[in-house]
């Protein structure tokens, strides 16, 4: 199986399967001399990790009916490339294992492919499949891109980038309110507390019917300096595209004002610039905060849509492995909406880009 390795400078190989021992990664072309924060790295795992009881930022344990009720501690192990809490510059290499997969749960549905799941590909493709919760295609093997964001992200914070993403929309819920506080106070990851406690009840509804639902997720990345990005088919937007695309819900991408410059003019689209103190400002972030490919100075900004969860207690029409029509009823425990767990994969992600996208820079010119 190729396509399991992303970026090209600082590199990141995931491994392992939903209901396997464990997964992991290998970062590959981290600096040496980066400050390793260990509890950072578990922090982030935490935000994640599945388990329907979580933590807020002040410590509460609060119910969350969006996420499965599969509890995982995802406990990072890091086995090289650290000492003395920075990086080596070698090979990082970070174990995460399974320790609540219910693998019997599967084994009603073993023979038949799961509507809105990678069964089918995955059968046409390699002739048979890990039927265990999906093998590689499940969402659990987001943990390990996690892990290897959490390296990311200590990397561009000594460069004085961030990034941050947050629950735009869900349920068919929409945010009108921005507090960055408050992402991390609901279950839902949302800045708005009025429309997160919206958003939490419709999940609740669709989680006693048996159904799932969907949502956008907005990204803002900080502190990028001008000039990220090749120009030509290696793109920064094209590279940011292609990260979260491989996401396995995320069903599209946005940048800045998005679809909507479709309806515009280019009077009303085009970003004015001007020079304060000998600095470039753009007026609008209409075009996101790339042009040509490459970053312009101010923030990046891009949604995405993450579609609803696929396993859903409702008997569908299918087929089996012998390619009769027949029905099924998924069992076991499941997301109801990806949103929340989907945010800090979506961070990971976009650091990891970035990361490989700033050091690819380095060599732009003397």
């Amino acid at each position: 199986m190729s396509g399991n390795t992303f970026g090209e400078i600082f590199r990141v190989t995931t491994f392992g399967e939903s209901h396997g021992v464990g997964l992991g990664c290998i970062v590959d072309g981290c600096p040496a001399g980066i400050e390793f924060d260990a509890d950072f790295l578990q922090s982030e795992m935490n935000r994640r990790k599945p388990g329907a009881k979580q933590k807020d930022s002040s410590g509460k344990e609060i119910f969350n009916s969006s996420v499965t009720a599969r509890s995982e501690d995802d406990k990072a192990e890091v086995l090289s490339g650290v000492f003395e809490g920075k990086t080596e510059g070698t090979p990082i290499a970070i174990v995460i294992q399974n320790t609540s997969q219910i693998s019997k749960d599967y084994s009603k549905i073993k023979d038949k492919f799961r509507p809105g799941h990678a069964d089918w590909t995955y059968f046409a493709k390699y002739g048979f499949r890990d039927y265990r919760g999906g093998g590689r295609s499940s969402g659990r093997e987001t943990a390990a891109r996690v892990a290897a964001g959490a390296v990311a992200k200590m990397f561009l914070s000594q460069k004085g980038i961030s990034v941050k993403a947050y629950t735009k929309k869900a349920a068919g819920i929409e945010c009108t309110k921005f507090n960055l506080d408050e992402i991390e106070r609901n279950s839902l990851r949302a800045p708005d507390a009025e429309a997160a406690a919206k958003m939490e009840e419709r999940i609740a509804a669709f989680r006693k019917e048996g159904n799932s639902c969907g949502g956008i997720i907005e990204c803002v990345i900080h502190g990028v300096p001008a000039g990220l990005g090749e120009p030509v088919f290696d793109k920064l937007d094209a590279e940011l595209a292609k990260a979260m695309l491989s996401i396995g819900a995320v069903k599209g991408i946005e940048f800045g004002l998005g679809f909507e410059a479709a309806d515009t003019t280019g009077k009303e689209d085009n970003d004015n610039m001007s020079a304060s103190l000998g600095k470039i400002q753009f007026l609008t972030n209409n075009a996101g905060g790339i042009l040509g490919g490459m970053s312009r100075g101010d923030d990046i900004v891009f949604r995405i849509a993450v579609k609803p969860v696929p396993s859903i207690f409702i008997e569908q029409k299918t087929v089996d492995t012998q390619f009769n029509d027949t029905s099924i009823l998924i069992e076991g425990r499941h997301d109801v909406c990806l949103c929340p767990r989907i945010v800090p994969v979506a961070e990971a992600m976009a650091a990891l880009t970035v990361a490989d996208m700033y050091l690819r820079n380095l060599g732009s010119r003397i």
